[in-house]
């Protein structure tokens, strides 16, 4: 059995004898050696991964100014820095949106614009007291004013990661980019073969202490990330480096249409090879690695599962879903965790990056990832829906669904085809505005056909939303078959915040 310390792998790396390979070359070596013959040949196996990780940001010290400030807000370039931490600390969010920019800009583009050399416009105000009698301070700095400029990140590097589609029918702006209706694509993240996590499973070399690649530079983890959920293989990494030695090339700002903005984070973990367990758990292929495809179409914590694909068939472009062949498209870049793992070997090569053993492990096992408690659920749908609703048959008369409308009293009504399924939706308005035009023929020629509905079983909150997104008053409410179960207004909705 072969065995090897974390100081015998570091004297070769003085000596230049190391032998360093990458993730992607390790398979072909263990297929051919062995585990025990590879964990001979090979010392240390480099990986990486290059994708948006919202819980990233910067703990930045500003130095005092004159007269002193004790900040009570701050912004920078005009996005708001978390100030209750002392004096002249703050931490400034990846995703905290600016004020004036809003989706376009954020915490994330922020710190980019620190690594890139540029210069940040400071805004803070403070309530002013004896020893910091300031209150009010505006001044533009660059990185290189700023005192520490720590990168502090709660929760990065996924071992793997959940994959999205949208079988709803309208197009949906989330975290995982765009998403067409009706599974019209797919999205991923993580660098598969590559991934830091996934090459040591057990996290055997990984936890408080391991000296890692971040951003271009030496960084450190420091402990398990926030929903460090190991026995599932969502183990996730809190790390930190040092802002002033990172390249931009591997720290970028991202906007995500809808959603808001991301931190683009490179991440290379370096796997000292110390027994033929470790070659072996680091021959992993993206053929090894499953990941759940989920439906994001249902937006509760529990999203369905439509299937399991492999990180070789998400790479592949295509995967079937029900039959149908769907393009996929990655959110994270593959290319760069390839550079990411290439330029981590060459600093081991040349001996200007010695890796280190954790003084503590990250746990493997029984690390439970509780949701949130709530005291009291959100009222759904059906508690609040009208269950009897008025339809009309598709291809009956302006001048029909006009005397439905007025015998009711009601502003919207649901159009149906001859098996009962919604095909539209007619509201007072329309009739209104085609008895202006004199058209008085099919309701086909004046119905909305694209007809935005509602689950029963959804709550409140995501009905809200969805009216507010789309500018209507109303939604139908169907079930899995497209039939008219109910429907449920703006005005159904102020009632129930009115009651409560």
């Amino acid at each position: 059995m072969v065995g090897k310390t974390i100081q015998d792998i570091n004297a070769k790396i003085a000596n230049g004898s190391v032998h360093v390979v990458t993730a992607e070359e390790m398979p072909d070596i263990v297929a051919e050696l062995g585990p025990d013959g590879a964990a001979k040949e090979i010392d240390i196996v480099t990986t990486g991964t290059f994708g948006a990780m919202c819980s990233s940001g910067a703990f930045l010290n500003f130095g005092h100014s004159d007269p002193p400030i004790k900040m009570q807000k701050v912004w920078l370039n005009d996005v708001e820095a978390y100030a209750g931490l002392a004096a002249i600390d703050a931490y400034i969010g990846a995703t905290q949106l600016s004020k004036s920019r809003g989706m376009e800009y954020g915490g994330a583009h922020v710190i980019e614009d620190l690594v890139a050399g540029k210069s940040i416009d400071i805004h803070a105000t403070a309530y002013g007291t004896d020893c910091y009698p300031r209150k009010v301070l505006d001044t533009t700095v660059t990185i290189d004013d700023l005192n520490q400029t720590t990168m502090f990140n709660p929760r990065n590097g996924y071992q793997k990661y959940n994959v999205a589609t949208n079988c709803s029918d309208r197009t949906l702006y989330t975290y995982m980019g765009t998403l067409l209706p009706d599974c019209g694509n797919v999205t991923y993240s993580g660098a598969g073969v590559l991934s830091p996590m996934y090459n040591d499973p057990t996290y055997q070399t990984i936890g408080v202490g391991s000296r890692i690649f971040l951003c271009g530079a030496q960084g450190y983890v420091t402990g398990q990330g926030t929903q460090h959920d190991p026995d599932n293989n969502f183990a996730t990494m809190m790390v930190q480096g040092d802002l002033k030695q990172m390249d931009k090339k591997y720290l970028r700002g991202a906007s995500f249409h809808g959603y808001g903005t991301s931190q683009y984070v490179g991440i290379g973990i370096p796997i000292p090879i110390l027994n033929a367990d470790i070659a072996k758990a680091t021959a992993v292929t993206d053929a090894d690695i499953t990941v759940d495809v989920l439906d994001y179409g249902v937006a509760r914590r529990s999203r369905p599962v439509l299937r399991q694909v492999t990180y070789e068939e998400l790479k592949s472009g295509m995967i079937d879903i029900n039959g149908k062949e769907i393009t996929t498209s990655p959110m994270s870049s593959f290319h760069d965790a390839r550079a990411i793992a290439g330029e981590l070997k060459d600093w081991i090569q040349k001996g200007t990056f010695y890796p280190t053993l954790p003084v503590e492990r990250l746990p493997s096992s029984g690390v439970v990832f509780k949701p949130m408690k709530q005291i009291g659920e959100r009222p759904t749908v059906a508690d609040v829906m009208a269950k009897r609703v008025t339809t009309i048959l598709q291809g009956r008369t302006v001048e029909n669904a006009a005397k439905v409308i007025m015998e009711g009293n009601f502003n919207h009504l649901p159009v149906v085809s001859d098996e009962d399924r919604l095909v539209g939706i007619i509201t007072a308005w329309d009739i209104a505005k085609a008895v202006a035009k004199n058209k008085r023929d099919k309701l086909d020629d004046i119905m909305t056909r694209t007809v935005v509905t509602a689950d029963a079983s959804e709550p409140i909150d995501i009905v809200a939303r969805r009216l507010e997104q789309h500018n209507i008053s109303a939604l139908p409410v169907v079930d899995k078959h497209s039939r008219v179960k109910g429907i449920i207004t703006s005005d159904d909705i102020s009632k129930l915040v009115a009651r409560r």
